[in-house]
């Protein structure tokens, strides 16, 4: 269930996309190994509580680490880092923090479950993510 300022998690993905986050490199995420399963592209995603849907151009899979934060700096710490998933702790000074996990089912088909605190507001989606092409 995306909870907070009145919009789920998948408006602020096209808004921070839209602000040009998308193509900035996040802050590294060393070695996380499901990554590198995902295909850059033009992906549909889908929060699974909802039938809200967001096409997006996915340029760099590390946005999908944290969702609900975009482009802040945060540390990151791997909790789990196998082929087919991983899951990231993250810190972000001031704006909160969160746990996800993103998991590989083909390199077009992704999971990712995301839970925390944005801006003194807690959060959790759980969203499914489908590529349909290039951008």
């Amino acid at each position: 269930m995306a909870t907070g300022k009145g919009y789920g998690v998948l408006a602020g993905i096209v808004l921070a996309m839209g602000a040009g986050l998308a193509s900035a490199a996040p802050a590294q995420a060393p070695g996380l190994k499901v990554l590198s399963q995902i295909e850059p592209g033009r992906w549909q995603l889908r929060e699974t509580d909802s039938k809200t849907e967001r096409t997006v151009c996915l340029s760099d899979p590390r946005i999908l680490i944290q969702l609900h934060h975009g482009a802040s700096q945060c540390s990151r710490f791997i909790v789990d880092n196998q082929d087919a998933t991983g899951t990231v702790h993250y810190t972000c000074s001031g704006a909160g923090h969160g746990r996800t996990t993103i998991s590989v089912e083909t390199p077009r088909l992704i999971h990712v479950e995301t839970q925390g605190l944005a801006d003194g507001l807690p959060f959790e989606s759980e969203i499914e993510a489908r590529r349909l092409g290039g951008c």
